[in-house]
């Protein structure tokens, strides 16, 4: 059997081996915007809906859209989040090595200012899924850029000085970061990556004006170390227990868990409760850890001023697929049997998108949002099960019964999953998600692995193919969250990595792999427009206004874990985790770039 080491996903790996009525929810906090509706957060407001309020641009006026203007943003490789507006001012960032463009609004994107961290070149051999970062925020003045090596800097926004930075992680051990950060009143969280080294993953609160770090929270280990009470913090309603996750591990692999917390944070005021998503176990072998694994692929609600976990959810018990649940989670404030509830929306890699109760943690709702989903027929949504919120695993799919050294074909989604990073958006016009998705299977293979520090802890080799009779391996989705069922969706042939945008003008944005971006009706998904950009866009819409003008604009630049063949240069089918071979045919219509576009109506 090939022993090929995977290199997840990324030139990382791969240099060390050669994801009644509706309203937004009314205790989150008030849209992170500025007065000229510039975004301040990459998921546009703290309750990740991704929905801007602006209506210049319409279902009915889009087709008109024009490109106003272009930047160069000089790096290569994938072009992950967006740029953020604060007044009259655009900041962009970039790719490693994490590069932030202040640009004047007033003088046709003239450059400000402009900062580039000095960082060691050697932590791009750690770097999992290319070497892109997720976008930067912006509070009280400062705009906040976590870097590849974990270094969490604060820049005067107007000037770009540096006010204060703190190393976060330790890229020798294979610690690094692609995320972006959640500011919350007088803090900023962050989260890590490296689970494919092994790392064990955490939280963390730094205070927003010095740099100290206030708390930090452990996906797994003791409860200490997770910031967990065993009687007052729950799991589907009932006291998560004492040691919840030591006696979820066999020995001490706990140690090397994994859980990274590298996706999106939401942040709710009234219930002061903020929520995230944990990542695979280590390794990816599921015969070397027994056991449920927890707290790795779960749902987490802290209270942010101490860190204590409210309560968590675990959505993939004794992961086999990769299957990480760092998606972001959406908060919305919706009728459901007869009365408001304040609910949690989640877009899982595994395929089913769940809607909880953000204040207790009650699961109302899981159903496969890619009908090829096959891992697992149902979740159990029986309360008085033993199984209540489980899985029902098909065993034909599951590589642990297969065993080390063989292959299991044919499961779905494959472990880029049916949802990576890249987040959804939710019109509360038309109470629909608008989920950006891969369709996409795998066959898996794991195998023996050992833990060096610093080095790839993966043990399987997969590649990825699309669901059998498809020509396609994406699609845009319109979801009802509420009865868990697809409103419509438009197929892709190339998974829609960007991060989609809703709208009040009743448009909905998104990206293609190809480099389009599309304009589409909200309420029927009709196109309204397209334009083709210089690359394929892994990069999430924005919209701003300046001077009275809406405007929108994406960063284009092939890149990601199912860009990672162009991107990174890698040509054996089984590299980048299989993404290679999958999306093969996609250099037939894109190549590498770093661009950003701006659209308006014309004049």
């Amino acid at each position: 059997m090939r022993r090929a080491l995977p290199p997840c996903l990324g030139l990382g790996l791969l240099g060390l081996a050669a994801l009644a009525g509706a309203t937004l929810p009314a205790g989150a906090q008030e849209p992170a915007q500025d007065a000229t509706g510039g975004p301040m957060l990459q998921t546009v407001d703290a309750a990740n809906t991704r929905y801007s309020p602006l209506d210049g641009i319409t279902a009915e006026n889009v087709a008109r859209l024009q490109v106003a203007w272009t930047f160069s943003t000089g790096v290569l490789r994938g072009h992950e989040g967006a740029p953020l507006v604060v007044g009259a001012v655009m900041y962009v960032h970039t790719p490693f090595p994490n590069i932030v463009y202040a640009l004047d609004l007033d003088h046709d994107g003239r450059i400000l200012w402009k900062y580039e961290p000095k960082q060691d070149a050697s932590v791009v051999a750690m770097l999992c899924c290319d070497t892109v970062n997720r976008g930067l925020a912006y509070a009280d003045g400062a705009i906040l850029l976590h870097q590849a090596d974990t270094t969490l800097v604060s820049l005067d926004a107007a000037t770009g000085r540096v006010n204060w930075a703190v190393r976060n992680g330790d890229p020798a051990r294979g610690e690094t970061n692609t995320a972006t950060v959640l500011p919350v009143k007088d803090k900023i969280l962050v989260g890590l990556s490296g689970g494919e080294f092994g790392v064990r993953c955490h939280l963390t609160a730094y205070d927003a004006k010095t740099g100290r770090r206030l708390w930090r929270a452990y996906s797994m280990g003791t409860d200490a170390d997770m910031r967990v009470d065993p009687e007052t913090t729950t799991v589907l309603g009932r006291p998560i227990g004492r040691d919840s996750s030591l006696a979820s591990w066999e020995g001490d692999q706990w140690k090397t868990g994994g859980g990274c917390t590298w996706g999106w944070y939401a942040y709710d005021a009234a219930l002061n409760l903020m929520y995230y998503g944990t990542g695979n176990p280590s390794t990816w072998n599921p015969g070397q850890r027994p056991g449920d694994n927890r707290w790795a692929q779960s749902i987490v609600a802290r209270d942010p001023d101490t860190g204590r976990a409210r309560w968590l959810y675990q959505m993939t018990p004794h992961d086999q697929w990769d299957y990480d649940g760092v998606n972001e989670m959406i908060l919305t404030d919706q009728a459901m049997d007869g009365r408001m509830r304040t609910l949690l929306t989640h877009f899982d890699r595994n395929g089913f998108a769940y809607t909880l109760d953000r204040a207790t943690g009650e699961l109302l709702v899981a159903e496969k949002f890619d009908p090829a989903v096959n891992w697992a027929t149902h979740i159990d949504l029986d309360r008085a099960s033993k199984t209540y919120g489980r899985p029902v695993l098909d065993p034909r799919y599951a590589p642990e019964r297969t065993g080390e050294d063989e292959t299991t074909p044919g499961i779905c989604p494959g472990a880029i999953g049916a949802k990576n990073q890249q987040p959804a958006a939710y019109s509360p016009r038309t109470r629909l998600f608008y989920v950006p998705t891969n369709h996409i299977c795998m066959t898996y293979e794991p195998f023996r692995v050992t833990y060096t520090p610093g080095l790839p802890y993966v043990g399987a080799t997969l590649s990825l193919q699309p669901p059998p009779g498809d020509g396609h391996t994406g699609s845009l989705t319109a979801w009802d969250g509420v009865r868990g069922r697809i409103a419509w969706s438009i197929p892709e042939p190339f998974s829609v990595w960007s991060g989609v945008l809703a709208t009040a003008g009743d448009v909905v944005f998104y990206g293609t792999l190809e480099g389009h971006l599309k304009a589409i009706d909200a309420r029927t998904g009709r196109e309204r427009y397209r334009f083709k950009t210089p690359s394929g866009i892994v990069g999430n819409v924005t919209t701003y206004t300046h001077r009275g003008r809406q405007y929108v604009a994406v960063l284009s630049g092939i890149g990601g874990w199912a860009g990672i063949g162009l991107a990174a240069g890698l040509t054996d089918p089984n590299d980048g985790a299989g993404a290679v071979g999958g999306y093969a045919a996609l250099a037939n219509y894109t190549a590498l770039g770093g661009q950003l576009t701006v659209f308006a109506l014309p004049d």
